[in-house]
């Protein structure tokens, strides 16, 4: 997301003639996108979104079940171990 808006600022920089960006190749100004690009293949080619995904349900799951177990007056669970690649 970082290269993406990396990639929005040359641009407009680039297209409106500001500073020393104006002076720059048109490869320099697109290459954080391809950059975002490369990044996005990769992370969903090695499994990186999907775990990261079910982590965060891991941790919304957790955050519910102990809201619950307040409310009941227990006590919270601990977070589960991390999983295994």
């Amino acid at each position: 997301m970082y290269l993406l808006g990396l990639g929005v600022i040359l641009l407009l920089l680039k297209w409106q003639g500001i500073g020393m960006v104006a002076d720059w190749s048109w490869w320099w100004v697109l290459s954080p996108f391809v950059g975002a690009m490369l990044w996005w293949t990769w992370a969903d080619w090695s499994g990186y979104t999907k775990r990261k995904a079910m982590e965060r349900d891991d941790e919304r799951k957790l955050e519910r079940i102990n809201r619950h177990r307040t409310a009941l007056g227990q006590k919270p669970k601990t977070a589960p171990p991390p999983r295994r690649r």
